[in-house]
């Protein structure tokens, strides 16, 4: 068998990788649209101000279920109406709703984009959060639940990534 028959065999390499350069701009973009939750976590717990602000897409139960501390509560359906009483259109967003199942976060971040917001989309959501050990805050007060092993690493405050 050569190496172009093992090529078409397989299906990770059936349709070829792209270049380095090409490889290097998508990924590039990538961060440009998108933060992780440990990532924000880390810049929300250290001193002094964050260089944004995060902003909650859910309904109101959700919000009252649990949410990032300090994040502004603004549902995606009202962001046309309300996101100028809210947000400083000079300080970047960042958007999250319930998890990578979601893309709420995704139409939130659209309809500010169109709105003349930068904004970036918090990969894994408010589900993510909670499964990497970040403290919440529900309509009872703060919480936080032990990290899931399968998400963060045991007894670490960061992955190393």
């Amino acid at each position: 068998m050569t190496t172009t028959d093992s090529l078409t065999l397989n299906p990770v390499l059936r349709v070829a990788p792209a270049s380095p350069a090409e490889a290097a701009a998508h990924f590039r973009a990538s961060l440009v649209f998108h933060a992780d939750v440990s990532d924000v976590a880390a810049a929300l717990a250290a001193d002094g101000d964050p260089g944004f602000v995060v902003l909650d897409s859910r309904s109101t139960d959700a919000w009252d279920q649990g949410h990032v501390p300090g994040a502004v509560h603004l549902p995606t359906a009202l962001i046309p109406g309300q996101a100028g009483q809210l947000l400083d259109r000079s300080v970047p967003v960042v958007t999250y709703c319930w998890g990578p199942g979601c893309n709420g976060a995704t139409r939130a971040a659209l309809a500010l984009a169109e709105l003349g917001y930068q904004v970036k989309e918090m990969l894994g959501g408010f589900e993510y959060w909670v499964r990497e050990g970040f403290e919440f805050e529900t309509w009872q007060g703060h919480e936080r639940r032990t990290a899931d092993p399968l998400t963060a690493p045991a007894g670490l405050e960061d992955c190393g990534c």
